[in-house]
């Protein structure tokens, strides 16, 4: 039975696992994040030479290896959010069908690991993969899109889970910048100075960096609107703007 205080449903929908398992691609590792029962493990062994999966039920890490015998399947009992990412070898690849309550530091911890993945590919909430792939910034999509590049795969209704989670899902597919960084992480600082206030004006939160005549001054020549909200600017206006205010 799923243990909803650990955010388990559970995806038993072959034809959909089997696409998520495609656009994790193939290759020597899998790195799995929340295998839970082992559906969408069964088809990532299919396409990697490796699959070593980070599971947090210890019960469910105990009984997954007995699903798949005679298989390369590593299982480690632990918390991804301390899994240390060192450890594994490069190239490798991560997938997996993530808690919800979690979403984002997964997807930071996997952006800021010294040794990259390949490619990232999470089934998540629908609202959230939206939210990071919008032209409708947020600190997070900002983030994520500093250090990869992002794209939306399937959408998975709610009623393809057991038991069924109150929102739909969607998978997220990530490519990490193999030099980790599009712009010097400073710029998120200035981001998060500016999403102070997310309903405010921009001009409005980012006032205690410079006088109000040199702000407009930057805006006109930039020519962002000096009505723009924070989720109006994207990465980019972003650079331009922190190189012209810092």
């Amino acid at each position: 039975m799923a243990d909803k205080s650990l955010g388990q449903h559970w995806l038993k929908n072959r034809q959909i696992l089997d696409e998520i398992a495609d656009l994790a691609g193939r290759g020597s590792l899998c790195v799995e994040i929340g295998p839970g029962l082992g559906t969408l493990t069964s088809s990532l062994l299919k396409r990697f030479d490796k699959v070593l999966a980070v599971e947090f039920d210890a019960k469910l890490a105990e009984n997954l290896p007995k699903s798949f015998p005679g298989t390369n399947l590593e299982v480690v009992n632990g918390d991804i959010l301390k899994f240390d990412f060192s450890t594994v070898p490069t190239p490798y690849t991560v997938a997996g069908n993530i808690p919800y309550y979690i979403t984002s530091p997964i997807i930071e911890k996997l952006l800021t690991a010294e040794n990259l993945p390949e490619r990232i590919v999470l089934l998540m909430q629908k609202e959230v993969a939206e939210r990071v792939c919008s032209d409708k910034e947020s600190v997070l999509s900002l983030f994520v899109k500093n250090r990869s590049e992002c794209s939306l795969g399937p959408v998975v209704p709610r009623e393809e889970f057991e038991p069924a989670p109150k929102v739909d899902s969607q998978v997220l597919i990530l490519e990490p910048f193999k030099n980790g960084l599009k712009y010097d992480e400073k710029l998120l600082k200035f981001v998060k100075i500016a999403f102070s206030s997310p309903r405010k004006k921009l001009l409005h939160n980012i006032s205690g960096l410079k006088s109000k005549d040199a702000l407009v001054a930057i805006f006109e020549e930039l020519g962002i609107s000096l009505d723009a909200r924070p989720a109006d600017l994207h990465l980019d206006d972003y650079y331009k703007l922190f190189c012209a205010i810092m």
